[in-house]
């Protein structure tokens, strides 16, 4: 029964190394259930209503991930494009949040639409293969550097953009307490070390006044003000156009590189180095973000943070189902679920990014054609802050390394078809740019220009300036 639910292998793995898993996943997404609330209220959406359709779009995705594709990936509204929506799409260019729900909607439909005619899985085949074991070691890089800044080890700096944080701070000492006492479990093979680490940092935080607990339960609030609140009167136009296509194009990237990445981890790749069940992966990708837009929440995608219960030993869809169930009991124990610090989860993703970096063994570099695009890769996905953009980078220089140094001929037609598309992903990003600086000087009547931001370290709401990127 667990085979036929789960495709769960029990050579493989085990109902209790999955359970684990899948709380493990849980516990180092949860933040975006106060997160997302937060950004996206800036906006003028009911926070309430927000936290119960983020708890819902997490939960529903999640679940299909498991008992359709049966593999161990959660999903839920993805960071950075819920920035997108506020501050580009609402704030800057002045659109409804109505308007940006439509946006995502249609992106949705038209997911769907790419993976039942596999084009999906053909641009996945179209990434070198050098490409897709960076993939995991950025990701890797990635995870460990927003674990990094959770802590308050990495903190923002004007002059240098990033430099050391506060040590003495609490937040930032209960974090490194946490990586210690996680990295000793893990040293010393204890099962389920990641989650016991988690568990055990909360309450060492409690003394020193980080960890407060605020209550256990709570009722639900309504999502009546969000549900399929859209707006079509714009939807043919040029702003709506370039909207769609930038949360595509993100969107897209996003979730390639996080399943390849996640399943080189996993050793779930097939013989051709390609993600295992990749088109129904895809498909409950695309089913949440249509979903979502109903439910009244930006685009759902799944999460890199996956790869902590894939560290823990999570390999079928009991993983993702665990972490779906969770989900659905935040909308009655959220007070509790809510008052585990971020302190307290930031050492799991340094050491997941410990885990994830040692793909890059399999890289050659001793052959520079591949070892150069690998390495831009890898780098660009930490430093710019995107997945999706170490993958463009990847592609981009993998090509052109290629055809300047005269070895074109081993560059794939479908590559060459997928560095076009983003040279022209470039061009979309600075023509909308220009038409935001353009809004910005005339704002519309209503848009505020101040709006509220979100401190993920600490976890809470400061005012402040937000500067718009392309």
């Amino acid at each position: 029964m667990l085979k036929r639910l789960f495709g769960l292998d029990r050579s493989v793995t085990n109902v209790k190394t999955e359970i684990i898993a899948g709380i493990t996943t849980f516990l180092t997404m949860a933040y975006i259930l106060a997160v997302n609330p937060n950004i996206l209220s800036a906006a003028g959406m009911d926070k309430g209503a927000l936290f119960t359709t983020t708890v819902l779009a997490s939960f529903i995705p999640t679940l299909m991930m498991g008992l359709y594709a049966k593999l161990p990936f959660a999903q839920a509204p993805c960071m950075g494009l819920n920035a997108f929506f506020v501050y580009t799409v609402c704030l800057t260019m002045g659109y409804s949040w109505q308007f940006a729900l439509t946006a995502v909607l249609i992106e949705g439909l038209v997911f769907i639409l790419l993976t039942i005619t596999n084009l999906r899985e053909k641009i996945v085949h179209a990434i070198p293969k050098c490409l897709h074991e960076s993939t995991s070691v950025g990701i890797g890089l990635f995870i460990a550097f927003i674990g990094l800044q959770n802590a308050g080890l990495i903190v923002g700096n004007k002059d240098i953009l990033v430099s050391l944080g506060d040590i003495g701070a609490p937040d930032t000492l209960l974090a490194i307490i946490g990586l210690i006492v996680t990295s000793i479990l893990l040293v010393r093979k204890v099962k389920g070390a990641l989650l016991i680490g988690i568990i055990l940092t909360a309450i060492i935080g409690v003394p020193m006044g980080v960890t407060k607990f605020e209550g256990f339960v709570s009722t639900p609030p309504s999502i009546k003000p969000l549900f399929c609140q859209f707006e079509w009167s714009h939807i043919l136009s040029k702003d709506m156009f370039i909207v769609v296509f930038t949360l595509l194009f993100i969107d897209l990237f996003d979730t390639i590189g996080t399943l390849i990445g996640v399943s080189a981890k996993a050793n779930m790749l097939d013989k051709e180095g390609n993600p295992i069940r990749m088109r129904q992966a895809f498909m409950c990708d695309a089913i949440g973000t249509t979903l979502g837009a109903c439910l009244g929440t930006s685009t759902v995608g799944t999460y890199v943070e996956s790869a902590a219960g894939v560290s823990e030993g999570g390999r079928s869809g009991l993983t993702a189902t665990t972490t779906a169930v969770c989900f659905l009991l935040c909308l009655f124990f959220s007070p509790f679920f809510l008052s585990l610090p971020s302190a307290a989860t930031a050492p799991v993703l340094i050491l997941v990014g410990v885990m994830m970096v040692t793909n890059i063994s399999k890289i050659d570099f001793e052959n520079y054609l591949e070892a150069i695009p690998a390495f831009i890769c890898m780098i660009m996905m930490p430093l710019a802050y995107s997945i999706s953009d170490g993958i463009i980078f990847g592609v981009l220089s993998y090509v052109l390394i290629h055809v300047g140094s005269g070895h074109f001929r081993k560059v794939k037609i479908s590559t060459y078809v997928l560095a076009v598309l983003f040279l022209l992903k470039f061009v979309s990003a600075d023509f909308s740019s220009g038409n935001n600086k353009q809004e910005a000087t005339t704002p519309q009547s209503g848009v505020q220009t101040e709006v509220v931001g979100i401190d993920t370290a600490a976890g809470n709401d400061a005012t402040s300036e937000v500067e718009i990127l392309p």
